[in-house]
């Protein structure tokens, strides 16, 4: 059975064709740093790619939306009316579920014959306890307006569940590990005996870490003040908070690498992102290991965790009462296997073991998507 999928994230798309019998890649398309404003031409060249690659005898195709809401709990076959409830939530996604749905249908439009399906990144954390879930708000207003906590970049937290309990050897409900998804878009993850108990993204993706563009955390006070005080509207109010804080605010730019880089050099500006960055993923680890009464494992993949041992380090500083003992020489060297998809960093006897996970949400979709298929997809399995 082959799958193609199209996993349109903030500032990138990453398409492949996956088969999922052999969970391999027929084919791979990626575009980073993509310009809003060029996305629906950046969409039109990657599927371009993929039908001139030979790839047009898929048996569906499977699209990464992040926001499900209360509504979309697992895979989903897409119609119009699926379209239409999940344009409801773009308020809640405002960088990701619009550009999604364009994609839907440019892709609808190339392939208008083949099954399309939607993989939520919210489902994964449809497992919250209500004490995690809720926000300490009146209940008619929770109610009526869907205030609670999502959770985001589900499909990435359940890959790194499922690469580290195959590394490691052990069933994941035997497993407390923290999966750390650092990229442009961030968010850390209790999963507790293979359930998602905890995450760092809450009713929208601007709660949490700091990231490229987005503060993460903020006293809400903040928010109140800025409108009292006529500094910014509404729409002002939007824009700052998912395009211009975060990495972006603290530094003037949100590429990592560039930032390091500075840094180095010794920018006081960029040694301080990285500061408050770090301080933020290690405060979460902190965290979420008292909730789950410890941790056999802290998982970091995303572009920024899988490539920056600098990262990595600043993040796991201090954690040496968790049993979190890093090997410098292992995270200096860190290269997922190609087979496992993960990489060790601890030292040998850590008790808390420290990996790195290649993250493949292509992969992890097309799994996903798959049963939805039956027996009726035949054309290339």
């Amino acid at each position: 059975m082959h799958i193609l999928t199209l996993n349109c994230g903030s500032s990138s798309i990453k398409s492949a064709v996956i088969d999922v019998a052999e969970r391999r890649r027929l084919a791979d398309v990626r575009m980073e740093q993509v310009d809003p404003a060029d996305f629906a031409a950046t969409v039109a060249q990657v599927l371009k790619k993929l039908q001139g690659g030979g790839s047009t005898s898929v048996d569906a195709v499977a699209h990464r939306i992040v926001h499900g809401g209360e509504r979309f709990l697992r895979a989903t076959r897409i119609d119009e009316a699926v379209l239409e409830e999940i344009e409801q939530l773009n308020d809640l996604a405002p960088l990701h579920n619009p550009p999604a749905l364009a994609a839907v249908r440019q892709a609808r439009d190339a392939y208008p014959q083949t099954p399309h399906i939607a993989i939520f990144d919210t489902a994964y954390h449809a497992t919250l306890p209500r004490h995690a879930r809720e926000y300490a708000l009146p209940q008619d207003l929770r109610l009526r307006l869907g205030i609670r906590r999502y959770g985001f970049h589900g499909i990435s937290h359940a890959h790194v569940m499922h690469a580290v309990s195959a590394f490691l050897g052990a069933t994941s409900d035997k497993l407390r590990i923290i999966s750390c998804h650092l990229g442009n878009g961030a968010s850390a993850t209790a999963i507790e005996h293979g359930r998602s108990v905890d995450t760092s993204m809450g009713m929208t993706p601007l709660e949490g870490l700091v990231m490229g563009t987005r503060a993460g955390d903020l006293d809400p006070g903040i928010v109140l003040h800025a409108l009292h005080s006529g500094a910014l509207d509404a729409a002002k109010l939007d824009a700052l908070l998912n395009k211009k804080s975060g990495l972006a605010g603290l530094a003037g730019t949100n590429d990592m690498r560039g930032i390091e880089r500075r840094a180095s050099a010794g920018d006081e500006e960029c040694i301080l992102a990285l500061a408050i960055y770090a301080y933020r993923v290690r405060k979460y680890i902190g965290a979420y290991a008292a909730v789950m009464g410890g941790v056999d494992a802290i998982a970091f993949t995303g572009g920024v965790g899988e490539n920056s041992a600098r990262i990595r380090e600043a993040c796991l500083q201090r954690l040496e009462f968790l049993g979190a003992e890093l090997d410098e020489r292992r995270n200096r060297d860190a290269r997922p296997d190609a087979a496992t998809g993960c990489c060790e960093i601890s030292r040998s006897g850590s008790r808390t073991r420290v990996l790195v996970v290649r993250a493949d949400e292509e992969l992890a979709m097309a799994v996903e998507a798959a049963p939805l298929l039956g027996a009726t997809a035949t054309s290339s399995s």
